[in-house]
């Protein structure tokens, strides 16, 4: 069970840093960090087709970084950041390795003047 569980952490792990990968989508999770947006409101902010667009959000809901509401005719798009602590602790560990690596370094310096 517990072996399962962390496949399924990694997967979705990899999932997520694969959506945050493309510039473009980085792009999006910006524009939905200061309000929810239509579809057609995101897409006018790029040089590219609307279809084009929905595609990267397509990506970007099932990392579960964006969700979308209906609203009659319209899709509202709203930033999930949660998924994102994944990626925060997966680089906290690399902050401790060059915490120790520059604390080294600095012992090292200071040693050797």
């Amino acid at each position: 069970m517990i072996g399962n569980r962390m496949v399924s952490v990694k997967r979705k792990r990899d999932i997520i840093f694969r959506a945050i990968a493309d510039p473009t989508r980085r792009r999006i999770l910006a524009l939905l960090r200061t309000r929810h947006q239509t579809v057609g409101e995101i897409a006018s902010n790029f040089a590219m087709s609307r279809p084009a667009v929905s595609k990267h959000l397509r990506l970007l809901r099932s990392a579960h970084l964006v969700v979308s509401r209906r609203q009659g005719t319209t899709s509202r798009c709203s930033l999930n950041a949660r998924p994102l602590r994944a990626v925060n602790d997966w680089l906290r560990d690399y902050e401790i390795f060059w915490t120790e690596s520059l604390e080294s370094l600095k012992s090292y310096v200071e040693k050797n003047r």
